[in-house]
């Protein structure tokens, strides 16, 4: 059973949304909250397997919360999921940097939405890194003052986990990985998970965002040559 905490601050989209949780099979709603922090409080007390968390709440917002629920070690195992009326490709990267797996509009038809909790839940991101990366091209190119951030835990990865990363920001799955470096799937998926422990990345699309925003990558390369020299052959 999939149990699923709802944050939102408009009841009737609360109740609307429980009543079709409540009728599928495999799901059910052990929770409620009407803001951010009414949000961090229950999803702490309740330990839900995924939140679906509106961006748009008083007293704090759900990006606000998302952070920190993602920050939480005890939370490991809590994924959140995005649901908004506000689709703006600002939002969506913030909710991503954040920590949210996904992110779907209010509008969306209940059995995508219910597909939509079943992918996080299982580990999934619901924007492919493809996505993602065309995400972060439009918002990063309209907006080029953007500071790069690297995190300090990227200093961890080896050479090979570093050439991957860029792989992996160009969207390409395990097997294409497997392919062009000459090694199995198993391997390739083995050095995504590490990376992904490094640098505390909850799917692969923060990832993506990862070796954006650590200057690996720069908005519409197509090559998969990486800034600084990191990306050559391990």
């Amino acid at each position: 059973m999939i149990r699923v905490l709802l944050a939102d601050d408009q009841a009737l989209i609360r109740r609307a949304v429980a009543e079709l949780v409540s009728h599928e099979d495999g799901l059910e709603v052990v929770g409620e909250a009407v803001d951010g922090r009414d949000a961090v409080r229950e999803v702490r007390r309740l330990r839900p397997d995924v939140v679906l968390m509106d961006i748009r709440m008083p007293t704090m917002d759900g990006i606000e919360a998302t952070a920190v629920l993602c920050a939480d070690p005890d939370l490991v195992d809590t994924r959140i999921l995005m649901l908004t009326t506000f689709e703006e490709d600002e939002y969506v990267l913030h909710a991503l940097r954040a920590g949210a797996s996904g992110f779907v509009g209010k509008g969306t038809e209940a059995p995508a939405l219910m597909d939509a909790i079943r992918t996080v839940h299982a580990g999934g991101a619901l924007l492919s890194p493809q996505a993602t990366r065309a995400l972060i091209d439009r918002y990063v190119t309209a907006a080029p003052a953007h500071p790069l951030v690297a995190p300090p835990e990227l200093e961890l990865l080896t050479e090979r986990e570093a050439e991957i990363l860029v792989l992996v920001g160009r969207g390409l799955s395990n097997q294409e990985i497997a392919a062009q470096l000459y090694i199995s799937p198993s391997t390739a998926k083995t050095h995504v998970n590490r990376m992904m422990t490094k640098l505390y990345a909850h799917d692969r699309a923060q990832l993506v965002i990862i070796a954006y925003e650590s200057g690996l990558l720069v908005p519409g390369q197509v090559d998969g040559s990486a800034a600084g020299g990191r990306d050559r052959p391990a």
